[in-house]
């Protein structure tokens, strides 16, 4: 027999100890895979892994770092520690049950998928979801049913993302060394160093993984003995070196009230809409100035590394890249090289690309990504699974958190933003009074006409619309959720610091 509770939380990163923080009246259930908080800061993380971001841009709104005013970005351990003073301050631990990885979900409620009308309350007094739980790699497997669920085990890490390659052209033909990113995460400092000290390094990627990885690499092959580390690069990506352009905060350009009034957004109305339209020249400006920046800042001509599309498209789809130090000085040294290439292989040597060239290697590291949507669909059950991934390729979540058409059952940290603890903690309040029933869903129609809204101005924005990024108007979508709250969504001070100075965690710290 299922053991009962009213909520349950899939995933210990920040979005589970988000949820478990804003709903521990109710005492949820927390099931965490592995023996740690953190998410992807513990299992995904290399030695060099810092945030990108400063402190004061990574922190609950209750709980500012101890030196928030520190401008360096902390380390990945650094990171760890935080979210673990957090769990250890509101006590949370008491709500995670380590070593538990849900293997399983059942669909026990009543509510059909092609109901449009009314939501309906989360916590219905009765089970809606089963949910099967195995510990410590034991066969057998325990039950527990909920009311309400939420869904927190993110888009990174755990299941890797692969290659496809033709037929006996894969892997297996190879006589070196293949491993993913999640894979070397597991390394320590020294085996991390050995496996690259004196030998001939592929990695395959371009973003910020797969950078720092080829930094890394360069760093053990230091001397006379080193070899070059090789990155393919299929798609190229802007980067930036710091948190400045031409002398002015980079968040004058996109992360302040003012700087995000020139780009579209939902629920306008048609005199705004038109508007938006006619600032449109004002947008690309805007990117055209820090691509100039970024061009003059960075040898990217030099190393055919300048890509073709606007930096406005990168940064709407949460792709913005910090380069670590001296990334650029190790490419001058030759200690690090690129290889554009859209189609590669395997051969016995290393591997073969369409130009009919091939670059030797002893190992050959896929910085390749996650497939966090597989994860979802290996436990959520039909025929709820087919709108995990619809053939939009993207998934409706009403306030970023919702699906419409999933009833009791809610999925936080899947619609990324610039500063995903800020916007995961704001959707958990808003989530956490919703349960509460201090106000009420709009109908499963209205909500789903409210996603292909933000949907469609995702798609005009940016050509990788399918990561689900809502950084352009991140202010706009805190607003609605203030809004749908009851609370003030305007939350500075002063006119000028609405206008011109960024938001974070702490401007909603309370209802102001």
């Amino acid at each position: 027999m299922a053991v009962f509770s009213k909520i349950g939380i899939i995933g210990g990163g920040i979005s589970g100890l988000a949820a478990a923080k804003q709903l521990s009246n109710h005492d949820p259930v927390v099931f965490e895979t592995t023996d740690s908080l953190g998410g992807v800061w513990k299992h995904s993380s290399f030695k060099s892994t810092k945030l990108q971001t400063p402190r004061c841009d990574y922190e609950f709104s209750d709980y500012p770092w101890p030196e928030r005013d520190n401008s360096s970005f902390p380390t990945y351990k650094e990171v760890l520690e935080y979210l673990y003073a957090y769990a250890r301050k509101f006590d949370l631990l008491r709500l995670v049950r380590f070593h538990s990885k849900v293997v399983e979900i059942r669909f026990v409620g009543d509510r059909k998928i092609t109901d449009l009308g009314d939501y309906g309350t989360l916590l219905p007094g009765r089970p809606v979801w089963e949910v099967a739980v195995r510990t410590d790699q034991s066969d057998t497997v325990e039950w527990y049913a909920f009311e309400f669920l939420v869904v927190c085990t993110g888009k990174y890490g755990d299941v890797p993302k692969i290659p496809e390659f033709p037929h006996n052209k894969g892997p297996e033909i190879f006589q070196g060394k293949v491993l993913h990113t999640l894979e070397y995460c597991k390394l320590d400092e020294e085996a991390s160093t050995q496996l690259f000290r004196g030998k001939k390094v592929v990695v395959v990627g371009y973003k910020k993984s797969a950078i720092d990885l080829a930094l890394e690499c360069a760093q053990a092959n230091q001397g006379p003995e080193g070899q070059t580390c090789t990155m393919v690069v299929r798609t190229l990506h802007w980067t930036v070196p710091h948190y400045w352009v031409w002398g002015l905060p980079f968040y004058l350009f996109y992360s302040t009230r003012s700087s995000q009034f020139l780009h579209e957004r939902p629920n306008l109305g048609l005199l705004r809409t038109a508007l938006s339209k006619l600032l449109s020249p004002a947008r690309k400006a805007v990117s055209k100035i820090i691509e100039s920046y970024l061009v003059w800042k960075l040898p990217l001509d030099k190393y055919g590394l300048k890509p073709d599309h606007p930096f406005e498209e990168d940064y709407a789809s949460c792709q913005m890249a910090i380069l670590p130090e001296n990334f650029f000085a190790e490419a001058d040294k030759g200690n690090i090289a690129f290889k554009r290439a859209s189609k590669w292989w395997f051969c016995e040597k290393g591997v073969e690309f369409e130009d009919k060239t091939m670059l030797e290697a002893d190992v050959v590291v896929l910085a390749t990504g996650y497939d966090g949507k597989k994860k979802l669909k290996d436990i959520i059950p039909e025929p709820f699974r087919s709108l995990i991934e619809p053939p939009s390729g993207m998934m409706h979540l009403y306030r970023g958190t919702i699906n419409p058409l999933i009833p009791n059952m809610a999925f936080v940290g899947y619609i990324e933003s610039v500063s995903n603890l800020h916007t995961a903690e704001l959707r958990c309040k808003w989530l956490a009074r919703l349960v509460d029933e201090q106000f009420k869903l709009p109908s499963v129609e209205r909500m789903l006409q409210q996603t292909n809204k933000e949907m469609e101005i995702m798609k005009r924005t940016t050509r990788f619309y399918k990561r689900s990024c809502i950084s352009t108007f991140s202010i706009n979508h805190s607003d609605e959720i203030c809004e749908e709250m009851g609370w003030t969504s305007w939350r500075k001070r002063n006119w000028l610091a609405e206008a011109f100075s960024p938001y974070n965690s702490q401007d909603y710290e309370e209802e102001k």
